[in-house]
């Protein structure tokens, strides 16, 4: 039986659990409910008082006076539209594997009333096939934010697929580097890092690293010429390939596209009512495959090597699609 003294917390518990806008529970359900889960028999009068205790430290408790039929939490943790976003989001994600978005969507329903959490569970999902078989993403993320902090290297297995589809190491030698941040892109983990061994940046995914623990040495902070978010925002499709200045032709129809890709900072110079020219950084091998995957909307302009390598990518396409 619990004691006295826990009634704030059971009767925080509830009205998280029980209740929302749609779910409003009386004082003799609040009470009832009291007994039931914990044990504890309470009075009207100790439930108006803790109830004013919750309000006084800051949760927003609806009242008889505010609906006119009881009581329920105005406010929980996330709102079930958050809650539905990230839910879909974490679902979606390709290099989370399921049981570690089923363990994460599990903890942000329980920052709902169990109601909204049967709506959801309502919800078809179809299984996402593309998830990743690495279970230790968020262990990656852990032990690698970790190592950003004290500046210590990280060593670890890297893995890609065999021709079984099935994930094995990309060497024997462990992998050493210094990370330095962690970036979202193309709707993947990377972590960018440098290295005693090579000038400049690398990137490595987190989800194809595998145990990943912290080193013995330590590093230095980044000069001042070293960008580590510039490295990675011109890296489309993550290519570790040079950065390079590039001009395009576009239809507009593909204007959308290329600003969720660039965003809005690119030049933008209208050619006609049909098509505009834009200049734009990236590696050379995204530019060309986003070229390529554009093929009917854009034509590379400048420079001249990154033409011609799209034309002789064209002519052996063309070679391969010939009887």
């Amino acid at each position: 039986m619990a004691d006295k003294k826990d009634i704030p917390v059971a009767l925080l518990d509830i009205l998280k659990t029980y209740t929302d806008e749609n779910h409003i529970l009386s004082t003799g359900q609040i009470i009832d409910k009291m007994n039931l889960i914990y044990g504890i028999s309470m009075e009207r009068r100790t439930l108006y008082a803790n109830i004013d205790l919750l309000k006084k430290y800051g949760h927003q408790i609806s009242d008889w006076h505010d609906n006119g039929s009881g009581y329920f939490l105005k406010e929980h943790q996330f709102t079930n539209s958050e809650v539905l976003l990230l839910c879909n989001a974490i679902h979606a994600s390709h290099f989370i594997s399921a049981a570690e978005s089923d363990a994460m969507i599990r903890k942000l329903l329980d920052t709902q009333s169990t109601f909204e959490q049967r709506n959801f569970r309502d919800s078809v999902y179809l299984p996402n096939p593309k998830k990743t078989d690495n279970k230790t993403l968020l262990q990656n993320i852990r032990v690698l934010s970790k190592a950003i902090q004290d500046r210590r290297n990280v060593k670890f297995v890297y893995l890609h697929y065999n021709k079984d589809k099935k994930l094995e190491p990309r060497r024997e030698k462990l992998y050493d580097v210094q990370p330095r941040f962690i970036v979202f892109l193309d709707g993947r983990a990377y972590i960018v890092v440098t290295s005693d061994h090579h000038p400049g940046f690398g990137h490595y995914r987190i989800d194809r690293m595998k145990k990943v623990e912290p080193g013995e040495t330590t590093f230095p902070a980044l000069r001042d010429d070293m960008d580590a978010y510039q490295y990675a925002s011109g890296r489309y499709y993550m290519y570790t390939d040079k950065i390079i200045s590039a001009s395009f032709r576009c239809r507009y129809s593909v204007l959308d596209h290329m600003i969720d890709i660039f965003g809005t900072g690119f030049t933008l110079i209208p050619y006609d009512d049909e098509y505009f020219d834009m200049h734009v950084k990236g590696s050379g091998e995204g530019l060309l495959l986003l070229a390529q995957q554009y093929l009917d909307a854009i034509t590379i302009l400048e420079p001249e090597e990154l033409r011609q390598n799209m034309k002789k990518r064209l002519l052996q396409a063309n070679n391969n699609y010939s009887d």
